[in-house]
């Protein structure tokens, strides 16, 4: 069994917009988790729809081939590195000087 590069083209796509669902979803659920009544229920219940909507993505995009799923995979992990990238957390140091500036100041 030979795979074409022209097939793997959805499963590159679906990955990126898995990707984006995923890793998406859980930035706006730790940004928004003070404002929630029950946190904690909060994030069990965005990882469960995260997780179940992205596990059904790769079982609907794998069909039967592990080629495809793979691919997937591999577009999914690089959205993960690209949101890394691109939403810089603020280093630690950073954080605690601005703490540390406000408190000191009457």
């Amino acid at each position: 069994m030979s795979v074409e590069f022209h097939n793997l083209i959805l499963p590159v796509v679906a990955g990126l917009g898995l990707g984006l669902f995923y890793f998406g979803g859980l930035w706006l659920t730790v940004r928004h988790v003070d404002q929630f009544r029950h946190p904690g229920a909060a994030v069990a219940l965005s990882f469960l729809l995260r997780a179940a909507i992205t596990v059904g993505g790769f079982g609907l995009v794998m069909q039967g081939q592990w080629e495809r799923v793979a691919a997937c995979m591999v577009s999914f992990v690089l959205v993960r590195q690209a949101l890394i990238h691109f939403i810089r957390p603020i280093p630690v140091s950073t954080a605690l000087d601005s703490q540390h500036s406000t408190l000191d100041q009457p």
